[in-house]
């Protein structure tokens, strides 16, 4: 299990929040970015962090977690600066990693282990929708991590992942494509969560 790494992306700007911190919103009083690293600790695999330099309040949220950190420093850049980041702080005997943004709070370890348990050692496997909707995570094995560390802009990995043969894996609901990028989304995934 230390063959493989989970990297939680959580450098982004949060632009469309109109000045907050989406990862610093509260779910069940506690962080948002803190939630999905516990979430991803209790998987059982390494976890990493990609983290902007301008947020010491992101860092300070995981105080006490048994994380590695990986400082993005071109992260205005856009998701592939983080990915660059975390791809390069990656130690050498490393498979795979799960790459996992961290505003995504339905993803859980089960989500986690479920991806990886789909991996057969060459694949990409991307976690998606009982319709197929492809989302997030996705598990990139070693043998594209140089494809990724050739990344830029904000498009993220999608051009390695569309170049590459990949395992879908089917997670619960809207796990793999619930994320929260402004306060409508915010206040519609609390609404729809209340009312569960």
């Amino acid at each position: 299990m230390e063959d493989i790494a989970i990297l939680l992306l959580a450098a982004g700007a949060s632009s469309r929040m109109r000045g907050g911190d989406k990862l610093l919103e509260g779910i069940d009083g506690v962080a948002l970015l803190r939630r999905q690293a516990l979430m991803a600790l209790s998987s059982g695999y390494p976890v990493w962090v990609a983290l902007p330099l301008d947020r010491p309040a992101r860092l300070a949220a995981l105080e006490g977690l048994d994380l590695s950190f990986v400082t993005v420093a071109e992260a205005r850049e856009g998701m592939a600066a983080s990915i660059r980041a975390g791809i390069a702080a990656l130690p050498p005997a490393m498979r795979a990693v799960v790459v996992v943004p961290a505003d995504m709070p339905e993803i859980t370890a089960q989500d986690l282990v479920a991806v990886i348990a789909g991996f057969d050692g060459q694949s990409l496997v991307q976690g998606c929708s009982a319709a197929g909707d492809p989302g997030h995570p996705v598990l990139f094995p070693s043998r594209v991590f140089a494809d990724l560390l050739a990344l830029r802009g904000d498009r993220g990995a999608r051009s390695v992942v569309q170049a590459q043969h990949v395992i879908p894996v089917v997670l619960p609901d809207r796990h793999a494509l619930t994320d929260l990028d402004t306060p409508e989304d915010w206040a519609a995934w609390r609404a729809a969560r209340a009312g569960r």
